[in-house]
């Protein structure tokens, strides 16, 4: 029973990573930006929703839609103000923006709130779970996770293969200029999509924030497991991404029972093992189509 616990507990922490990862994968899937600084916005959206809850008093689960609502504005703003003019052939412009998006977060929350490690609290729910047969226990928090992870990959997969924003979103990133000829308005479109990709963005905020205690130093950790659960999934694939975080999420949850200090470094070995032998991913693009 003891591995059966294992794999059940990485599954359900690669909901968690595979949160992390969607809004990297809509960011990447329409611009080919690949933005530095996701796993700094996931903080910030934790240090949101804290602030929020405490001015109003009201559980984080409770304010979440303010979040979502001020995060794909923010996403909006952002793309429409700065990052709209970073995009063109050269990637390392948008790199480096990005970065500098990252320092400025990072600054500007150890300002505001100093270094001290800060947390979500929503009640019993963090230590809640259900038991199962043979002593097993799944906590409702990362049943959770896992729900909304699924439930946003759906929602993800149907805006993109089954709407006109998506068939425009597509159109914007697999021809720029020729979406362009055909009416496609790609700088408001890019727009859009950075304003999804925060809201799920702040999604991932909470779980992370209820989960885990958070500084504003931890989002390089976050973008790297976000990363990782894009690359192993396939770029440019949602239910790859979200394979992607699950078999990471197994991954460290086998390394941890292993030994505490493998847990981490077993997620990174199978990410390596993965871009060398399947480079293009577990379901690359064209599979997942």
């Amino acid at each position: 029973m003891g591995w059966i616990d294992t794999i059940i507990q990485g599954i359900l922490l690669g909901g968690l990573f595979a949160l992390f990862a969607l809004g990297l994968a809509v960011i990447y899937g329409v611009m080919k930006l690949i933005n530095i600084a996701h796993g700094d916005f996931i903080v910030l959206g934790a240090y949101v929703a804290l602030g929020i809850s405490g001015a109003t008093g009201r559980s984080p689960f409770v304010v979440l839609p303010i979040v979502v609502v001020i995060f794909m504005l923010f996403g909006y703003v952002l793309q429409r103000t700065i990052l709209n003019y970073t995009l063109g052939r050269d990637i390392l412009i948008p790199l480096v923006v990005t970065y500098g998006i990252s320092v400025v977060i990072q600054n500007l929350l150890l300002q505001v709130t100093s270094a001290d490690s800060r947390s979500l609290k929503v009640g019993g729910i963090e230590t809640a779970s259900i038991a199962l047969p043979g002593g097993l226990a799944i906590g409702w928090l990362p049943l959770l996770t896992l729900a909304t992870a699924l439930a946003a990959t759906i929602f993800l997969e149907w805006l993109f293969n089954h709407t006109r924003l998506g068939i425009a979103f597509r159109a914007a990133s697999d021809d720029r200029e020729t979406a362009n000829l055909m009416g496609v308005n790609d700088l408001r479109l890019y727009a859009y999509a950075t304003a999804i990709a925060l809201g799920v963005v702040a999604l991932a905020s909470l779980f992370m924030g209820i989960k885990f205690e958070f500084t504003p130093d931890l989002g390089s950790s976050f973008l790297l497991y976000a990363f990782e659960a894009v690359v192993i999934g396939g770029l440019g694939s949602f239910w790859g991404t979200f394979l992607g975080g699950i078999v990471l999420g197994v991954a460290q949850a086998i390394g941890f029972a292993i030994n505490p200090g493998w847990g981490i470094l077993l997620g990174h070995l199978v990410f390596l093992a993965v871009l060398v032998l399947r480079p293009n991913g577990l379901v690359p693009r064209s599979a997942a189509a």
